[in-house]
């Protein structure tokens, strides 16, 4: 399956976002963060259109499976820990129709379901470069372990979708705390927060302690319920994925 490299360059307009408290800069203002998330979704969806690779039943699918996700999210809104149902879908589609579409169902499912509950906030663009980052990754994973296959999965590529699902849990949480680790959350006078003109290395300590003090436990919900999640559920879940990609791959060639 050949991967297009459109989804892992577009989400790098995310980055700054995530690496600007540790260079030392303040995080950038929330209207033009939203501004780079709204940006990247549209040049990405706008990318595959244009090359074909996502046409009218791309589209289509593409709706029902953000409109199945905002409803598995809104199911749990809060969440049982850090756990979410909603990764997992995500994860399936990243790793049955490519990290591209992966990356669009994981973003545009945040922005949906955010509507939906009214959850609109700071937080968003975080979420959205988070959540699409999960699905890209599946979709590469796929890519490294030869493909998703047309059917049910093998269990070494139900094993290395688990293991990107447990990683993702740890990574998305890492990833959402750099938005509340900032002064203006509060902190003051603890060695955890980011200070205005830290190096790197000391902003990367305190971020780490930061971490593991208020995050990894947390975290560890979702890591653990993305993995149980992708073993009882993946392989019917997948192989169903499987034969809809099947579906939309075939075409009707006239001599």
């Amino acid at each position: 399956m050949r991967v297009a490299p459109a989804a892992p360059l577009v989400s790098l307009l995310g980055l700054p976002l995530f690496l600007w408290p540790f260079l030392g800069l303040p995080v950038p203002a929330a209207t033009p963060a939203l501004a780079l998330a709204v940006a990247a979704v549209g040049a990405l969806a706008l990318l595959e259109l244009g090359t074909r690779r996502l046409d009218a039943r791309g589209l289509a699918l593409l709706a029902a499976l953000v409109a199945l996700d905002t409803a598995l999210r809104l199911t749990l809104v809060q969440g049982v820990g850090g756990f979410n149902p909603m990764f997992f879908l995500v994860l399936c589609a990243g790793w049955t129709f490519g990290p591209s579409y992966g990356f669009l169902v994981g973003a545009f499912s945040i922005v949906v379901s955010s509507l939906a509950e009214s959850g609109v906030g700071p937080w968003l663009p975080y979420q959205v470069f988070a959540t699409g980052w999960l699905g890209l990754a599946a979709g590469l994973a796929a890519h490294a372990a030869g493909g998703p296959g047309v059917g049910p999965p093998s269990r070494a590529s139900l094993l290395a979708l688990v293991a990107v699902g447990a990683a993702g849990g740890w990574a998305f949480g890492a990833l959402m705390d750099v938005q509340v680790w900032v002064p203006a959350v509060g902190g003051e006078g603890s060695d955890l927060w980011w200070r205005p003109g830290l190096d790197t290395g000391a902003a990367l300590l305190r971020f780490g302690r930061f971490y593991l003090a208020t995050s990894l436990a947390y975290d560890t919900f979702r890591s653990v319920g993305n993995a149980l999640m992708l073993l009882l559920l993946g392989p019917p879940v997948l192989a169903a994925l499987a034969r809809v990609r099947a579906r939309l791959s075939f075409e009707v060639v006239r001599p």
